[in-house]
């Protein structure tokens, strides 16, 4: 049966509601990375979503089985490159966990100053870039200048801004320097003034709201059920955090408060996260006053006594036959470790942050399996986005932090 439309007799199924399939990314701008959504949207409505990753992947894991495990630290740095530091050292002390290194107070003071740091950059261009695909590019460039300032005393300390390579197996490779501490006092002084001026233009500002609330939201039965961790399982209702559940570097010491939300939705995250930066602002402060009451050899130790693992000074391998030795055996991966299996996990900017380490007695990892959170957060995007418009796909994907680099591995 035909029907007649403008006197052009047209089939009965040509006439029927249709879908349209859309590629959200690989390449497309707002996604952030390389990684791609499948939608099947009726007009602007998103009816089905299928994620696909893997447009990156670099086989890490496997590279880290073939290097001894000094140089397993480059292939951190790049799985969530926002904040590269809190990676690296996990891996150290994951692998100080394993092989029974004990560090000085001044390293584990100095590690969570370096930690917060980077977790402060994270959840500023996560918060700035939501701001962003909402239409508000002013708050963006008012938090950039202190990322820039967090990325110059990286420089300071190590010499590189975004994949760090920053401290090593027992410590830092050198002190850090007095211009070094003149930035970090300086960005603890200024930023919570900036974030505040930030906040201003986004808290209570009415576009803003109305494009994130009740948008990309999940329960918190949903979100444990997924594995969601980190800033994304706080805002959804569930107090956890590792920092506080299971203490390193010292975190028992300190004294802060964790941020929880409600909904679980686009602005919960977003208000969490910038909670957040409160606190680490807050740590930092406390570590350069516990590092400032160290006293004798505590106050000047920056790496443990461990040969094995901590390269020499460069000055003693070119005057100390034993310097020399230690040196010659970690550069050619030429000390075994001890057989056996542990997992261990830190707060990442993006949520659980674990390393899977079994050893069967070699010079390297016989298997080794990185936890990556945003890889978990991927999963539940489907379920987040899909009855909603496409514009808010968008905002989902920004809020929940998903960072091709880590989600790939």
């Amino acid at each position: 049966m035909q029907e007649v439309k403008n006197n052009i007799k047209l089939p009965k199924e040509s006439l029927e509601k249709t879908t349209t399939t859309l590629n959200l990314g690989p390449t497309h701008p707002a996604t952030h990375g390389v990684f791609q959504n499948i939608l099947e949207v009726d007009g602007e409505r998103i009816i089905k979503a299928t994620p696909t990753v893997g447009y990156i992947h670099r086989a890490f894991e496997k590279i880290a089985e073939r290097k001894p495990l000094y140089q397993v630290t480059p292939l951190t740095d790049r799985l969530n490159y926002c904040s590269a530091p809190i990676n690296n050292i996990g891996w150290h002390l994951t692998v100080e966990k394993f092989v029974g290194i004990e560090v000085p107070p001044r390293v584990s003071y100095l590690r969570v100053i370096i930690m917060e740091l980077a977790r402060i950059a994270d959840h500023l261009i996560c918060n700035s870039i939501l701001g962003v695909d909402t239409g508000a590019f002013t708050g963006f460039l008012y938090l950039m200048r202190y990322r820039e300032l967090i990325y110059e005393i990286y420089e300071e300390i190590c010499g590189s801004r975004l994949t760090t390579n920053i401290g090593r197996i027992g410590g830092f490779e050198r002190d850090f320097s007095d211009a070094a501490w003149e930035k970090i006092n300086r960005f603890v002084e200024e930023y919570p003034g900036v974030l505040e001026e930030f906040e201003n233009l986004f808290n209570r500002n009415r576009i803003f709201i109305e494009r994130t609330q009740g948008v990309g939201g999940i329960s918190k039965e949903r979100a444990l059920a997924y594995g969601f961790t980190g800033p994304n399982l706080r805002a959804a209702g569930v107090d956890y955090d590792i920092r506080v559940q299971k203490p390193y570097c010292r975190y028992d010491e300190f004294e802060f408060q964790v941020p929880v939300g409600t909904t679980g939705d686009c602005y919960d995250r977003y208000l969490v996260r910038g909670e957040e930066m409160k606190q680490s602002i807050s740590l930092i402060k406390q570590a350069i006053q516990k590092i400032n009451a160290l006293t004798g050899e505590e106050a000047t130790k920056y790496h443990a006594d461990a040969p094995d693992f901590y390269l020499p000074l460069k000055k003693d391998v070119y005057t100390k036959m034993e310097a020399l030795i230690y040196h010659f055996k970690i550069i050619m991966g030429e000390v075994d470790i001890p057989a056996g299996e542990l997992y261990n996990a830190v707060e990442g900017a993006n949520g659980e942050l674990g390393y899977y380490f079994i050893s069967d007695g070699g010079r390297s990892a016989y298997r080794l399996h990185f936890r990556r959170p945003c890889f978990i957060y991927y999963q539940a995007f489907p379920e987040l986005v899909e009855g909603s418009m496409l514009s808010d796909a968008i905002l989902t994907m920004s809020s929940l932090n998903l960072i091709a680099g880590e989600l790939d591995a």
